[in-house]
C-alpha cells in the first residue's frame, strides 16, 4: 500500500511515497517554490510515481502539510506540519522528546511525551526573523549562497551581536555594520546565534532530551551547534531533515487507512 505525503513549504515543496506495508520510503523529493503551488505539488508527485514505476491509483491515500497544505486540493486530507514533523523525527528517532524545527518563515519548538504524541509547542510566526528567509537575506547580504553561510560562519573569531530581530531592521543593522569593517564571518555567526537565542526563549528553562533538529535550515553547517550552545545541551539532526514533514505526513497517511480498515472490520472489507 503506497501513501504519500506532501509538505508545502513556504520555499520548497516537498513529497515523500511510503510503503505501508514494507515500512519504507519508495521516493522523496523536492521542488522550489513557484507561483502555482497546486500545480508544482501535482508535477512532483507525478515524476516520483513515473521514476518508481508507479501509477497515480496506485497511491491509496495523500496528507498534505505545511505553509500551503490547504491549496493542495488533491489530498485527500491536511495535518499540521506539528504533528506531521513530530511523525516523522520518531520514525528516525523514537527516542526523540524535543523537536527544533526550523523552515522559511517559522521555527517551532515541540514537546513530546514518551510514546511520541505532541505534549505542547511555541511557534514563532509573527515575523520571519528566526526563520531560513531571515538567513536567505543576510547571506545574499553577504554575498554568498545559502548553503555556504554556515561554512563561512566556522571562520568567526569574535560573532558579531545583532540587535535588531526584525528582518527589515536587521538588514538595515548589517548594511552599517559590512560597512564599518566588521568580516562576513563574523556577521554571519552573529546571525545564527540571535537564532538560536530566540530558539532558546522559546524553550524556557529546560528541555527534555533528545533534541532534534529538522526543517530546511537545519542543512545549514554550524546552526546546530550555535543551537545546543543557547540550550546548553545536545542538538542532534534529524536524517533528511528537509523531508521530515511530508514523511510524517505520508506515514500520516497509512495509518489513517489502517484505522478505516479496522473501523470497517473484516465484513466491510470482504463487502
Amino acid at each position: 500500500m503506497i501513501c504519500a505525503g506532501i509538505d508545502a513549504g513556504s520555499r520548497t515543496t516537498k513529497a515523500v511515497l511510503w510503503d505501508a506495508t514494507r515500512n519504507a520510503i519508495v521516493a522523496q523529493g523536492s521542488v522550489f517554490e513557484g507561483v502555482e503551488r497546486p500545480g508544482l505539488a501535482q508535477e512532483l508527485l507525478t515524476q516520483l510515481l513515473a521514476d518508481n514505476g508507479l501509477e497515480r491509483r496506485q497511491v491509496a491515500a495523500t496528507v498534505a502539510t505545511g505553509y500551503g497544505r490547504n491549496l493542495i486540493e488533491f489530498a485527500d486530507t491536511t495535518i499540521t506540519e506539528i504533528t506531521c514533523h513530530a511523525r516523522g523525527v520518531r520514525h528516525w528517532a523514537p527516542a526523540a522528546r524535543t523537536i527544533i524545527e526550523i523552515g522559511g518563515q517559522d521555527s517551532k519548538l515541540i514537546r513530546l511525551d514518551a510514546h511520541g504524541a505532541v505534549r505542547d509547542f511555541a511557534m514563532n510566526d509573527r515575523c520571519a526573523a528566526g526563520s531560513g528567509r531571515f538567513l536567505e537575506m543576510v547571506a545574499g547580504r553577504l554575498g554568498v549562497p545559502l548553503p555556504r553561510l554556515g561554512v563561512l560562519s566556522q571562520q568567526s573569531r569574535a560573532p558579531t551581536a545583532i540587535s535588531s530581530m526584525c528582518v527589515v531592521f536587521a538588514e538595515t543593522e548589517i548594511i552599517g555594520l559590512l560597512a564599518s569593517g566588521r568580516a562576513p564571518a563574523d556577521l554571519a555567526a552573529g546571525v545564527q546565534d540571535a537564532i538560536a537565542a530566540r530558539v532558546a526563549a522559546m524553550a524556557g528553562r529546560s528541555l527534555e532530551a533528545p533534541v532534534y533538529f529538522t526543517g530546511g535550515v537545519a542543512l545549514i553547517p554550524s546552526m546546530a551547534t550555535a543551537l545546543a550552545t543557547a540550550l546548553a545541551q545536545p542538538v542532534l539532526i534529524s536524517p533528511e531533515p528537509m523531508l521530515t514533514g511530508a514523511l510524517g505526513a505520508a506515514m500520516l497517511a497509512a495509518r489513517g487507512l489502517a484505522a478505516d480498515e479496522t473501523q470497517r472490520g473484516p465484513a466491510a472489507t470482504e463487502a
